[in-house]
């Protein structure tokens, strides 16, 4: 039971000083003071000026009942497994892309954005927790010992990887490793009775972001960048050079399920779209600490010409600020549907012990000054849900499901309205194919059967697909509705019962994909993109609006 402390006025005893509530307080302050100076000086980072106290007894508090856990609780504990936790969960109340990774992830968590890493250099999947080759990297280590689409890796060095369920971060670790050293693997070929041993020398391995670029036709270029790791903008940048020397006016640059990363390879690929001297965008922190403003400097490889974005709800972060800026200066028509709507910035903080904090500490604006972060007022648990909200609330398939604020309204430097508020929203929207969502296809794709299918159909057909060229395949190659119960019948094996109103469905994009998937295959990942994009709805809807000529939206971007 607790009670009130009682502050009403008592009388002196004469015979007893009195003493104040200074005097009181002191031992206990001049400890909390001595408690800050130890925290500080063990920690590089200096506690904020606003409540240093409140920051000293929040770490000494944890710290003893840590202490007490790890010395009394009844179980044995791994008491930094525990703080780990404690700290992620500490987060969580902060937004949602405050993170904390531990230092057996770190590695793993920064190699999405090198450029390159150490390896084979092979592109692989687990068909029925056998690991299978899908194509090695082009001139890589492990296309020049010999792999090929196709080929099952038994072991790695001896240990047994297919059959024993590992992940597939499991397997980067095995496949991965210094350069100049050997791997040595046993492989199970299409049409051989007996596994044969592959010797792999490790070398250098291009981890490239800019997937695919190519001509669609004489004057329109197509380029695919599918994250802004560290080589990105040099790798975009050669891309566009070749495509200019090959007669390209006009540009499709493909963002969508671009999840970000670092923000300068994103705002130097704006400054090669915009002209002069304009913000690209700016960030607003606590103080003036991480306040910051990007402007367009540099003489850019295409400031003039029609300029088409592609955008979807996996576009986020460094994404959104290119796609942002583009719209707000009216450089570029953006089509699609809303972005994610991550506008957080994050700093990377190493730790001690090579695990990294990485702590937000401001907020993303678009040059027209909209937000580009989505609320997160409810919890880490109601932000994760938001995609699938949208979708319940159909703005996949209905761009009027999409509704904004009038405070949330801007205007970019033509006078166009554009929304703040959380994401992106396109210029031109493109409702998801529903096809996608049938049930049957979401089951196939989940059992990774249709790239099974079509890893099978390649090595069953692969003397009559390597007499062809790319152009004649894509010409005369079809889908057959016997090829389609062939996958069906592969899928009953598996459990998956025949559903002739689901595979009706769904069968358009089925036989897209599997085509895609083949052509990959047999002739690499650009065939994989054009095959794809021929039958792409976003793709479709942006090359009419950049091909047809007059088109007035496209002309009054262009300041015509």
């Amino acid at each position: 039971m607790t009670t009130e402390p009682n502050d009403s006025p008592r009388p002196a005893q004469e015979s007893t000083p009195r003493i104040s509530r200074w005097q009181v307080r002191q031992p206990w302050l001049l400890g909390l003071v001595l408690a800050c100076g130890i925290l500080v000086g063990a920690n590089p980072f200096r506690p904020s000026d606003q409540n240093p106290d409140l920051t000293a007894r929040g770490y000494l508090k944890f710290k003893e009942i840590l202490s007490y856990v790890d010395r009394d609780y009844v179980d044995s504990v791994n008491a930094e497994e525990l703080s780990d936790y404690a700290i992620a969960r500490m987060l969580e109340r902060l937004d949602p892309h405050s993170v904390f990774i531990p230092a057996k992830r770190q590695q793993q968590a920064s190699s999405f954005l090198q450029s390159d890493y150490d390896g084979i250099g092979v592109e692989f999947n687990i068909f029925r927790d056998t690991v299978t080759v899908v194509a090695p990297i082009s001139e890589g280590p492990a296309e020049q010992a010999g792999l090929q689409p196709g080929d099952r890796i038994l072991t790695v060095n001896g240990q047994p990887v297919s059959g024993v369920h590992f992940t597939t971060e499991q397997l980067f670790g095995k496949l991965r490793g210094p350069r100049g050293s050997a791997v040595q693997l046993q492989v199970l070929r299409h049409g051989l009775a007996r596994p044969i041993g592959v010797q792999v020398t490790r070398n250098r391995i291009p981890n490239t972001s800019v997937d695919v670029a190519y001509m669609v036709d004489n004057q329109t270029g197509y380029i695919k960048v599918s994250r802004f790791a560290s080589g990105t903008y040099d790798e975009f940048k050669a891309a566009l050079g070749d495509l200019r020397r090959q007669g390209l006016t006009q540009l499709v640059l493909d963002l969508r399920g671009n999840p970000g990363g670092y923000l300068d390879r994103a705002t130097k690929m704006a400054d090669e779209f915009i002209g002069g001297t304009k913000k690209i965008v700016y960030t607003d922190g606590k103080g003036d600490q991480y306040d910051s403003q990007t402007f367009s400097r540099v003489a850019g490889e295409f400031e003039e010409g029609a300029l088409v974005v592609l955008v979807d709800e996996g576009s986020a972060s460094a994404a959104e600020v290119l796609a942002g800026a583009l719209q707000d200066h009216d450089r570029a028509l953006l089509v699609g549907r809303r972005t994610f709507g991550k506008g957080l910035v994050q700093q990377p903080i190493a730790l001690n012990d090579g695990s990294e904090l990485r702590l937000t500490i401001a907020r993303y604006y678009t040059p027209s000054g909209r937000s580009i972060q989505k609320s997160y007022g409810h919890g880490l648990a109601e932000y994760e849900k938001d995609l699938q909200n949208r979708a319940d609330n159909g703005e996949y398939f209905h761009a009027d499901s999409i509704h904004f604020a009038d405070s949330l309204r801007y205007r970019t430097a033509h006078g166009r309205t554009v929304y703040g508020g959380g994401g992106i929203m396109p210029d031109m929207f493109v409702a998801r194919d529903t096809s996608a969502q049938s049930a049957y296809y979401l089951r196939l794709q989940s059992l990774n059967l249709v790239r099974e299918y079509s890893l099978s159909y390649y090595q069953d057909h692969k003397e009559e697909l390597d007499a062809l060229r790319f152009e004649q395949f894509n010409e005369s190659f079809r889908i057959t509705d016997t090829q389609l119960q062939q996958l069906v019948a592969r899928a009953s094996r598996d459990g998956l019962a025949p559903n002739t109103a689901g595979l009706r469905r769904c069968a358009p994009l089925l036989r897209t994909q599997l085509k895609a998937l083949i052509a990959r295959s047999a002739y690499g990942k650009a065939a994989y993109f054009r095959v794809l994009n021929q039958d792409d709805a976003e793709m479709q809807q942006a090359l009419h609006a950049i091909q047809t000529p007059n088109n007035p939206l496209m002309l009054s971007l262009l300041g015509q």
